[in-house]
């Protein structure tokens, strides 16, 4: 019977890894385009395993929209704010 075949070893680094930076320094550096309310809401929204119009129909807001504040085209307002915070349960000034 012949011998299973193994997977292959692959070797994730991380990203912190062999640098010396700061989240913020790295943040700059990788993700320095967008603005961090941005990154936040695809963030929690990706980790939730929301679709952009499942969590529009959530809270009231088309998916348009969500995928704008996603991409740092529209800002998120103190309103949608509050209900993103609640939604997720964190505080509403991380998307401002």
């Amino acid at each position: 019977m012949p011998e299973p075949m193994k997977k292959p070893r692959i070797d994730k680094k991380h990203p912190f890894e062999d640098e010396d930076l700061s989240i913020d320094e790295y943040y700059n550096q990788h993700l320095g385009d967008f603005p961090k309310w941005a990154v936040f809401l695809s963030g929690l929204r990706t980790r939730e395993g929301l679709t952009q119009t499942e969590l529009g129909e959530q809270i009231g807001i088309a998916q348009y929209h969500i995928s704008r504040m996603e991409n740092g085209k529209r800002p998120i307002g103190k309103k949608t704010a509050k209900k993103l915070a609640d939604f997720f349960d964190t505080d509403y000034r991380m998307f401002l």
